[in-house]
């Protein structure tokens, strides 16, 4: 079992612009079905810790099919969200350690996926809790937005490739830098 920081950046480190836009991401030419794409990744996690934005910007792009993951999620928020009808969503504040602790004992064996921001990726990485940073990197530059990973860590390299647009990187994180 570990726990993954998996995401997209631009270049120069961002993975959303200041308005919390992904138009620049989601143009890009990527093989779903090929190196270190999403749906492999997602196939093999079986619980996802999300912060307030992340799960604003996914349940306003719900269509008819509705919340779009079959998992456990956990949402660190400090504010009101709406509830995803259906969805085993489980709202949350605070230290992550806890939480993880009970992630981890929802889905004993598996891994965890820690989406969107680099700010909760940061805090499970500060509490010892980060196992792995999966970056694939799209071909642009935002100059300025929110960061990819907000920490001075240091990095092992475990996989470097490249999936169309992306050049993508899979790394072990040793710990604080």
């Amino acid at each position: 079992m570990a726990t993954h920081y998996y995401t997209a950046s631009s270049l120069d480190g961002f993975i959303a612009t200041p308005e919390n836009s992904l138009d620049w991401l989601l143009k890009q030419d990527i093989d779903l079905e090929g190196p270190m794409a999403y749906p492999a990744f997602i196939d093999s996690m079986g619980a996802i810790a999300m912060g307030a934005t992340t799960y604003e910007s996914i349940h306003a792009e719900e269509d008819g099919d509705g919340w779009p993951y079959t998992r456990p999620t956990w949402v660190f928020t400090h504010r009101a969200l709406p509830v995803t009808e259906g969805a085993d969503v489980r709202f949350v504040q605070g230290d992550v350690r806890p939480v993880h602790a009970e992630m981890t004992a929802a889905v004993p064996g598996k891994d965890l996926w820690v989406m969107g921001g680099g700010e909760l990726a940061g805090q499970f990485a500060d509490a010892g809790l980060l196992d792995e940073v999966w970056v694939q990197y799209a071909p642009v530059t935002l100059g300025a937005g929110a960061p990819l990973l907000p920490r001075a860590l240091d990095l092992e390299i475990i996989d470097v490739v490249r999936n169309r647009a992306f050049t993508c990187g899979r790394y072990r994180v040793r710990g604080a830098l």
